[in-house]
């Protein structure tokens, strides 16, 4: 078997350490770009983004050229997070626990993404994977959860899911500082969910 040179070796450590800087790059983008989106809108300076996450706005543009391509990032990471959470909320809790944990999840990651509707309502066709994503992974997320807790008696009434997760999303457009996910909208959706409870006709 020939001999591998060391320069050989060097060059393929050396590429896997650059990929793994752009890799850790790309994440601390979008983690900053969550907190900016949260705090100031998506439509924040880039430059604020890029300064949070400890670059510079030419390796921001590198790995998101399109301010479109920064938003799908932070909205496929939430959208993740908040559909992984229900299983973990299904393990630990009872289901109507499970479901109110799981809506109040879903509002907060809703509430603290200002102008994020009015980007996907853009007609931007660079949103529109978002938008398949909304619903095939989302509204069967809540469908699950929303028929356990009625099988389990926690609620007596019956819901569709989209209908449901489009209702707490028009009651969080308003927008503000990310404290608001436990404010009034938050206060509204548990309202939504009362009447989940309420006496069916």
């Amino acid at each position: 078997m020939p001999a591998v040179s060391r320069t050989t070796d060097d060059g393929a450590v050396e590429r896997r350490r650059m990929r793994a800087d752009a890799r850790g790059n790309a994440d601390a983008l979008v983690e900053a770009a969550t907190a900016v989106f949260a705090e100031a809108g998506v439509t924040a300076p880039v430059r604020a983004i890029a300064e949070r996450a400890g670059v510079g706005v030419g390796t921001l543009y590198r790995h998101f050229p399109l301010r479109s391509d920064l938003i799908s990032a932070v909205f496929r990471r939430e959208l993740d997070a908040c559909v992984d959470a229900a299983e973990e909320m299904e393990t630990a809790l009872a289901p109507g626990e499970a479901l109110d944990a799981w809506v109040m999840r879903f509002t907060g990651f809703v509430a603290t993404k200002q102008g994020l509707a009015a980007a996907l309502h853009s007609g931007d066709t660079a949103y529109e994977p978002l938008a398949a994503a909304f619903a095939t992974r989302l509204v069967p997320t809540l469908e699950r959860l929303l028929a356990a807790a009625l099988d389990a008696g926690d609620i007596t009434r019956h819901v569709d899911a989209e209908d449901f997760l489009a209702a707490v999303a028009n009651l969080c457009h308003g927008g503000g500082p990310a404290s608001r996910a436990s404010g009034r909208e938050a206060r509204m959706v548990r309202l939504l969910l009362a009447g989940l409870r309420s006496p069916a006709d």
